[in-house]
């Protein structure tokens, strides 16, 4: 893929795009059955990008009508698994051709920067499609032990119709996240992408379409969360959700399938994620990047982010004196800039939600040693706010901004107590030159995924999904994500003695 282009190769791709505004239902794009439509906008100028088809449950209805259609007749699933392979290769190919479009699509309907969707979204979009496709003839099913009697096979089968249900802050990234797997496993897909950012889901079926993805097999639905989420969640004939998004959303879901056919649930929700830095933290050069990158990364909207800073506090003043070269390399501004590294964030609700937890900081009269401002109703600085206690807001909510807290520890045992003091359970990144407090804390902080001396989230090998609050009943990435979306049967074939004796007879 290529290097960065500047400022105005990319600013003259937007000038020359054109939006998809339908939805994408059985291979072509559709307007809403009522007519009405949504805008969706540029976070970071306010300028209006396209008017989007608002859908509602009839459009739902149709749209699992033609996915059922496409499950039960096998065009997909009774695929040979090297064909379908074959397919999900291509439509990788494809989005990687057109890799520069979709970075500036991304970024224009969101206000990610560029950089970020350029380096990072759209390669590892890529990356999971393939690494999914890989997978399909890979994985092999299983025989039981069950002696002489019996044959037992254990084969999966896909689960069906599956309903995926995704966030604004990755959009492209958590498509690939759900799809992956699901085309792989052999289902049939419908997507709600969120209201803010539809535009790059869109042109992903199409270029699925393209690539030989049938018809009904990868269907968008775009609309709010009430008149397309909540009906797919309650509608009968959808085996399966997936969601990313708020607890509070998740929540719904599992009323949905209580409600309805008891359809498989699986949530990835909320985080509060700590960074503990112990004492003896062998560069804290290498801390104070890593803890920058994990807060201010996406603009802090994203669930795992570093989002409490908890420090011994004997090096609590040098690690912040380093953070603040790392801070002044996240430079703000327009989005389309691959200089910078802080865009919009996603719309003017948002913000004030964000900027709230700036006025409270100010408010309790809390050090803020870094940022703290903020530009228009899209930008917030990079920001740091230290002395924060567990009572605190700050210290409590998920703010999904560019916010860290910092509160500072003075035992190994208060540290794990800090990290695990929240409802949620996703990340946690853990700082130390010692081995065994390294093994002793990752083992302790009841979190999905803990990083030791690093920040991340591993790669597309391993499972991504958090403990309370913050997950439920499974989880994206690696072969695990593959097999949520197939049922498990067993396959009992009797060739016993006495079964053979009764056919000659």
């Amino acid at each position: 893929m290529r290097d960065l282009l500047t400022a105005a190769e990319y600013a003259a791709i937007a000038k020359s795009m054109s939006f998809p505004s339908n939805a994408f239902i059985n291979g072509s794009f559709k307007p809403a059955l009522s007519g009405n439509t949504f805008i969706t906008s540029n976070p970071a100028t306010g300028e209006v990008l396209a008017e989007v088809a608002a859908c509602n449950a009839d459009d739902v209805n149709y749209a699992v009508s033609k996915a059922r259609e496409a499950s039960e007749d096998g065009r997909w699933r009774s695929l040979p698994p090297g064909e379908r392979k074959a397919v999900l290769l291509k439509f990788a190919k494809l989005l990687e051709v057109n890799s520069h479009e979709l970075a500036v699509l991304e970024s224009l309907d969101s206000g990610k920067p560029v950089r970020e969707c350029q380096l990072v979204d759209v390669p590892d979009t890529v990356h999971t499609l393939r690494w999914h496709a890989e997978l399909i003839d890979k994985i092999y099913d299983n025989t039981a032990p069950v002696g002489d009697g019996a044959l037992a096979l254990v084969v999966r089968e896909p689960i069906g119709v599956v309903g995926c249900v995704l966030p604004w802050n990755f959009p492209l990234l958590m498509l690939a996240w759900k799809i992956g797997p699901a085309l792989a496993a052999g289902c049939s897909v419908i997507v709600k992408p969120a209201e803010q950012t539809s535009l790059t889901t869109l042109r992903v079926a199409e270029l699925a379409f393209e690539a030989g993805v049938p018809a009904g097999v990868l269907n968008i639905v775009t609309g709010t969360g009430k008149d397309v989420g909540e009906p797919i969640g309650l509608h009968k004939d959808v085996d399966m959700v997936s969601f990313t998004g708020s607890t509070a959303t998740g929540r719904r879901f599992l009323h949905y399938a209580a409600d309805s056919n008891l359809k498989r649930i699986v949530l990835e929700c909320g985080g509060k994620n700590p960074a503990v830095v112990m004492d003896d933290a062998e560069d804290l050069d290498l801390v104070a990047e890593q803890v920058v990158n994990g807060a201010f990364w996406n603009m802090g909207e994203n669930c795992s982010a570093t989002s409490r800073l908890l420090v011994h506090e004997s090096v609590k003043d040098e690690l912040l004196a380093r953070m603040g070269a790392y801070i002044r390399e996240w430079k703000m501004g327009d989005p389309l800039d691959p200089h910078n590294r802080v865009g919009a964030l996603v719309s003017p609700e948002h913000f004030e939600k964000v900027k709230s937890y700036l006025e409270y900081a100010t408010a309790g009269k809390l050090e803020v040693a870094y940022g703290g401002e903020t530009e228009g109703d899209a930008f917030v600085e990079p920001t740091v706010v230290v002395g924060v206690d567990r009572e605190s807001r700050l210290f409590q909510e998920e703010i999904f901004g560019p916010v860290l807290s910092v509160t500072t520890f003075s035992s190994i045992s208060e540290a794990v107590a800090l990290a695990n003091d929240s409802v949620y359970g996703l990340a946690a990144s853990v700082y130390t030159g010692s081995l065994r407090k390294a093994i002793k804390l990752s083992r302790e902080i009841r979190a999905g995924i803990v990083t030791v001396n690093c920040f991340g989230e591993g790669d597309a090998s391993t499972p991504f999904g958090g403990y309370k609050e913050s997950g439920f009943g499974g989880r994206d990435k690696s072969i695990f994500a593959h097999d949520q979306y197939t049922e498990l049967k067993t396959i009992w074939i009797d060739v016993s003695d006495r079964s053979v004796d009764e056919t000659v007879k």
